[in-house]
């Protein structure tokens, strides 16, 4: 769990909001750091030393490995961010971030932290890549740089050594409540409590110098009475500057005659006391936002979450949260970047680590389990009308979501799409946690299921279907548990068939092929043609992908079968052209010849004068492969007519040097050079020699049939 600023400047130290957000190489602005001069130089020393590999005369084949090791509240992060400012010249590719516990303490998962290390570097990650994969692709990212990595919070040694680069030239920092046994050659440095020097100016910072100079013996044993720690020390710093008149001796008086709280160990002890004394002097609205923030998102908030989470205004939520940075109960988030200083998104807060488990606590103890509930469900229905208003901005203004989104309140509304796609990419790690959170917490599972469509459709429209793929993946993979869990095989059978469209798009086509499969099953469980349609073509175009024509053409005619009964025209036309390319494939040119012929009459039948040009020159191609090619140059004469009907130039043009080939190889090459330079002439370019397809078969220099890669 991240730690609170060893007194950073304005106490709101900025923190990585989750796996893999990023910070430059330099900080926004100049912080104070207190203390901890002799780690520091110690650290730093550290990393010249020589190794094992070194000392034994080898070359060291991965990055150095620093730990920074303490319990929460100790200024464990804040130490490595120090580190980090002050080393980041000496790596001039950067400095990466990443955290690898969640607030409720559970591990990050290593392919997530990898994939957003990826995006920060800005290389792209395979969409379901597995742990391996990704880490692989990080370290070779890596290779060639010289970085400095700081993982955060590091719950066990397995998640570091997956993300440890193969680069001698970098450097890791890692944080951790304990030894990294398993990590080799790891040089560990261990966080006592800060020097009484240090610990005192710190809470001067707070405090002002006046109360400590009137009273230095008082502020010494509010360090003793907090044990040093860095966290606890903000806290009565914060409580002591909400309050002018109170002394330093005031705060000792407090701490001491504060009861230690049952089966509490020793060393958590002084922490517990400084936030227990910063809670109970809260206001009672305001102690109750403290406690529902225990419900935010990888322990990330701004004004719309606590307005939803305690059912206040909008201003009262803000002012709210910063009335818990000035006292340092909460942090700012990451700083932003230039192009977003003047932002209208507003600021986005985090709860620190080290406070999130008395939160849990107190919400447990203080909420009843249908209040605390009833405030998740309202966080979430805030944020899926974030969502859709976030999406609606894109839309045209005539457009019925944007009539829509006039009725929406204010609060709700993006000035401009570029205000809403900022707010979407400040927001996305909230927005993913919730999203995670929501369906695995089970009780809200409509609202869950709502808001991850609401943000998958966001990220489309915002990132593109490919930019946006990975997390498109993790949604749909999200949106599977639910339905399995509610038993609703329509949106199971949804689900499926785009985890099937993108695994099939990465590559992993027997994969792609059992996702289809299980989706099949559920789609006809669900009575749902559409689906049932969909899994039975995508079944088919997996097998031919495989190059298994014969079960592509078995399920392209069973999916064909199902549009035959319905009459669904457009459909039967291109399930025709699909089974006619399969045949193709095959060599069997007499059932690709009859689905060919099949899929320009029913074009014929729709008026669909591009998809009839297209299915008779295919036609054409056919019968020159079966050695007629005078019936293909009937055929293609035909297709040209059709092509210059609709109007399509470079349809057209695809058809001439259809022709072109066909000519040629009936001997005739001055006719063959006249379509060809007519094609040139449509095409507006000079059109190269014919390729040859396996077999000898020529490919044409546009493609104008089935969506095969080998058409």
């Amino acid at each position: 769990m991240t730690d609170q600023a060893v007194g950073e400047q304005g106490a709101a130290s900025r923190r990585p909001s989750s796996a893999g957000r990023t910070a430059t190489a330099t900080a926004a602005s100049p912080r104070t750091f207190y203390g901890r001069q002799r780690e520091l130089k110690a650290l730093r020393s550290d990393i010249d030393r020589a190794g094992l590999d070194t000392i034994s005369g080898r070359k060291t084949p991965r990055s150095r490995v620093l730990l920074i090791a303490g319990r929460p509240g100790s200024g464990r992060s804040a130490l490595a961010g120090e580190l980090a400012r002050r080393l980041a010249g000496d790596y001039p590719d950067g400095v990466l971030r990443a955290r690898l516990t969640e607030p409720g303490g559970e591990p990050v998962p290593v392919e997530r932290a990898a994939r957003e290390l990826l995006g920060s570097l800005g290389v792209g990650s395979v969409p379901g890549a597995g742990e391996d994969e990704l880490s692989e692709a990080l370290r070779t990212a890596l290779d060639k740089r010289r970085v400095l990595l700081l993982l955060d919070d590091a719950a066990s040694a397995e998640q570091v050594d997956a993300l440890l680069p193969d680069a001698p030239d970098s450097l890791l920092v890692a944080v951790s409540q304990g030894p990294l046994t398993g990590v080799p050659d790891v040089r560990p440095c261990t966080l006592g409590g800060l020097g009484k020097g240090a610990a005192v100016e710190l809470i001067g910072r707070f405090a002002g110098s006046t109360r400590i100079t009137c009273d230095p013996v008082s502020a010494d044993s509010v360090v003793e009475e907090c044990g040093g720690q860095p966290a606890a020390l903000v806290l009565v710093g914060g409580w002591l500057a909400a309050r002018p008149k109170a002394s330093v001796a005031d705060v000792v008086k407090l701490l001491r005659e504060m009861p230690a709280e049952e089966g509490q160990e020793s060393g958590g002890r002084p922490l517990a006391r400084a936030f227990r004394l910063a809670y109970e002097s809260l206001p009672a609205p305001a102690a109750r936002i403290l406690r529902l923030l225990a419900l935010a998102p990888a322990g990330l908030a701004d004004a719309h979450t606590a307005s939803a989470l305690a059912g206040c205004s909008l201003s009262a939520a803000q002012s709210t949260l910063e009335d818990f940075v000035a006292q340092g109960l909460l942090h700012q988030a990451d700083p932003r970047s230039p192009a977003d200083q003047d932002s209208a998104v507003p600021p986005q807060y985090q709860v620190p680590g080290s406070l999130h488990p008395m939160l849990r606590a107190l919400l447990a103890a203080q909420e009843r389990p249908a209040e605390a509930e009833l405030a998740r469900a309202r966080m979430l229905e805030r944020t899926v009308r974030q969502l859709h208003s976030c999406r609606a901005i894109t839309e045209p203004a005539d457009s019925v979501a944007r009539k829509r989104l006039a009725e929406v309140p204010r609060a709700l509304r993006f000035g401009s799409a570029d205000e809403a796609a900022r707010w979407l990419r400040l927001r996305r790690p909230a927005l993913l946690a919730a999203a995670r959170l929501a369906v695995r917490d089970g009780q809200l599972d409509t609202l869950a299921r709502r808001l991850v469509s609401a943000l998958a459709r966001a990220l489309t429209v915002h990132q593109g279907a490919e930019e946006a793929a990975p997390e498109l993946y993790g949604l749909h993979q999200l949106v599977l548990d639910v339905a399995g869990r509610r038993r609703m095989p329509m949106e199971k059978a949804a689900a499926l068939l785009n985890l099937g469209d993108l695994d099939a798009r990465a590559s992993r086509t027997e994969g792609a092929l059992v996702r289809y499969r299980e989706a099949l099953v559920a789609a006809r469980e669900a009575a749902d043609p559409y689906a049932t349609g969909r899994s039975l073509e995508s079944i088919a175009a997996s097998y031919q992908e495989m190059g298994d024509w014969q079960r592509a053409a078995d399920w392209y005619g069973r999916a064909l079968e199902l549009r035959l009964t319905r009459g669904e025209l457009a459909d039967e036309a291109r399930l025709y052209g699909r089974l006619g390319a399969v045949h193709t494939y095959a060599g069997r040119w007499g059932d690709a010849l009859r689905n060919w012929r099949a899929a320009a009459a029913a074009c014929r039948r729709l008026r669909d004068l591009p998809g009839h040009a297209r299915a008779l020159s295919e036609t054409g191609r056919v019968q020159e492969y079966a050695g007629r090619p005078r019936e293909a140059l009937r055929t293609c004469l035909e297709a040209l007519e059709c092509a210059r009907e609709a109007g399509d130039v470079r349809l057209q043009a695809a058809v001439q040097l259809r022709l072109a080939d066909t000519l040629e190889r009936l001997g005739d090459r001055a006719a063959a050079r006249v379509h060809r330079s007519a094609a040139e002439a449509l095409l507006g370019a000079p059109v190269g020699p014919v390729r040859e397809a396996e077999g000898g078969a020529p490919l044409p220099a546009y493609e104008i049939s089935s969506s095969s890669r080998e058409d």
